[in-house]
């Protein structure tokens, strides 16, 4: 079994699909900051293509947006289009690192695993608002 954990800022606001099954997904890019190298030119940052799947992508949607701060775990995942891999993770589990458009720089940590509670309490009780 392969995990991958990234950290990074959402590209753009996630869109929601729905399978031919009827399966919910959730489709964002994330960009990890790669640092600079020894001379300190800055690095080109990864981009990864993520999805989460099910209740809890209905259930992100609107709580994901451009500039949000994530750490995802997760499988990794590469597809191919006209030749150009893609790199991309099936998120497991997710966490809001603050920052991003939120404004107040802290989301408190919350972690879409296991009823969504926060990481380290504190902040409001997030099961009301995301069922899984």
């Amino acid at each position: 079994m392969q995990k991958l954990t990234i950290a990074g800022n959402v590209g753009k606001d996630p869109v929601l699909r729905n399978t031919g099954s009827g399966d919910a997904v959730l489709g964002f890019s994330l960009a990890v900051d790669n640092g600079k190298d020894a001379s300190g030119n800055k690095r080109d940052s990864t981009w990864y293509d993520c999805s989460i799947w099910g209740k809890r992508a209905t259930a992100l949607q609107s709580h994901i947006t451009k500039g949000s701060k994530l750490v995802l775990v997760g499988r990794p995942t590469v597809r191919v289009h006209e030749g150009k891999p893609y790199l991309g993770i099936s998120v497991d589990d997710l966490t809001f690192m603050g920052g991003g458009q939120g404004g107040n720089g802290d989301a408190g940590g919350y972690q879409s695993g296991q009823g969504g509670a926060p990481a380290g309490g504190g902040g409001p009780n997030m099961d009301d608002e995301i069922p899984f």
